[in-house]
């Protein structure tokens, strides 16, 4: 894609299982892989009407806000990406229980991609590499629920380098799946 292309340290290439990532419009969907009902609530929320309008999400296929937002894309017919901090083959998918998921979204017209090759295992490294492609992709980043170490922050972060928009939904002030997002918007 050629967003991708131009971020300050892009992949040299992508694997791909679906449809090639998008040209148009996407917009970039993560947050807690410990969602609460309420992070799932707003994720289906926001992500249907601009799934529905069109736009390609893209997230993570990971627990949580990230399988949220695909499914909620899949629940409109519109298109997501899943991209992976794993190979994109049946047995390195990662995670394992979303096989399924991951399925749905190629049978949707979306794809699953990554820049590390078949057979390549997940490793806790390789998911801040993935959330620089998501960011990279995207021309903005939704953040539904994030604790003050949450990865999804990585991705505002790496989005805010590349000059994208980035988005967070506020949260209660007594959660700390709320703690991330709700310092992106005071900062």
């Amino acid at each position: 894609p050629i967003l991708l292309r131009h971020v300050h340290d892009p992949p040299i290439a992508l694997y791909v299982r679906g449809q090639p990532p998008p040209t148009e419009k996407a917009i970039a969907v993560v947050g807690s892989r410990a969602a609460t009902p309420y992070g799932r609530a707003a994720t289906g929320m926001l992500v249907r009407p601009l799934a529905a309008r069109g736009l390609t999400i893209i997230s993570g296929l990971a627990y949580g806000i990230d399988a949220e937002a695909h499914r909620a894309t899949l629940a409109v017919h519109g298109r997501t990406i899943a991209v992976l901090g794993s190979g994109i083959d049946d047995p390195s998918l990662y995670p394992r229980a979303h096989r399924g998921l991951a399925a749905d979204i190629i049978a949707g017209g979306g794809a699953v991609v990554s820049e590390f090759p078949p057979r390549t295992e997940p490793r806790a490294e390789f998911f801040p590499q993935r959330n620089r492609i998501i960011a990279g992709i995207s021309h903005a980043v939704i953040i539904v629920e994030a604790s003050k170490e949450s990865g999804a922050l990585i991705t505002a972060r790496l989005a805010l380098n590349e000059n994208r928009d980035v988005f967070a939904v506020p949260g209660p002030i007594t959660s700390p799946l709320s703690t991330g997002t709700n310092r992106l918007l005071r900062d």
